[in-house]
């Protein structure tokens, strides 16, 4: 694996490259192999953040609900706990960021790993530069969604459903619906061009940010989310449409049918 020449680190004491980094982000590492973790830590305060570090799955686990990291790096083979499993336990408690660490290339893993809800997947090897521009760049998303101000209409109405821009908050049918920050924004993007065909591209684009780097296949599974939430039924939704070979259009139901696959 190529970390470019942090492999230096294996000639400098622990205690030289531990930094006091109280105010800068956070990120948690959870990695069992000293080979792969230590350089990362290393590189990673060099950039100017603040690492914490868990072996397994049970320290990850206790790491990432005490310490509130904003951003987790996930190995998928642990001694205890696997991935997966770690990323679906924290799906259901926190939205933090995951990008999940493996040796696993095949695509039914990345898939899988995606539809738990991880933000972004890095096969090893991997650089270091490249888990670094995957780091930043979904910092520098949760940095715009925090910045974002409201649009000119604060609530979009749109059959059942009723978008609150202000408060950051989807209601259906009266309801307040559960949803991440990164299903908001989607929704948002969605209801705020009703009736128009945006491709994969133009909605990662407007709901991730032009400098996202990650599988496209992520839209498609929080598309999939969207729809258990907000449709009677999922497999035949009528907000959500599908544009075939091309990405997705939201609709208004009280205007028509629609033909969508899912």
């Amino acid at each position: 694996m190529s970390y470019d020449n942090l492999n230096l680190l294996a000639h400098i004491p622990r205690s030289e490259y531990t930094l006091d980094m109280s105010n800068t982000p956070t990120i948690l590492l959870i990695e069992d192999d000293e080979g792969i973790a230590e350089p990362l830590i290393f590189g990673l305060q060099s950039e100017e953040m603040r690492v914490l570090r868990a072996t397994n799955g049970a320290d990850g686990l206790r790491l990432a609900r005490n310490e509130h990291p904003d951003v987790i790096l996930l190995d998928v083979m642990l001694p205890d706990l696997d991935g997966f499993s770690i990323c679906r336990t924290l799906r259901r408690e926190s939205t933090v960021p995951i990008v999940m660490l493996t040796a696993r290339g095949q695509e039914m893993d990345r898939v899988m790993g995606l539809e738990l809800g991880a933000d972004d997947y890095i096969v090893k090897p991997f650089s270091f530069r490249e888990m670094l521009a995957r780091v930043r760049a979904i910092m520098r998303r949760l940095e715009l969604d925090r910045k974002a101000s409201p649009r000119t209409s604060d609530r979009i109405t749109v059959g059942e459903l009723v978008l609150d821009r202000t408060a950051r908050q989807l209601f259906r049918r009266g309801t307040l619906v559960d949803l991440s920050p990164r299903e908001f924004q989607l929704i948002a993007v969605l209801m705020d061009r009703i009736g128009q065909a945006l491709s994969r591209q133009e909605l990662l684009d407007l709901a991730w940010g032009e400098e996202w780097v990650g599988n496209p296949r992520t839209l498609d599974v929080h598309i999939r989310w969207l729809r258990e939430k907000i449709e009677d039924n999922s497999a035949t939704p009528i907000y959500i449409e599908t544009v075939r070979g091309h990405g997705y259009r939201f609709v208004d139901p009280t205007r028509g049918t629609v033909n969508a696959s899912a």
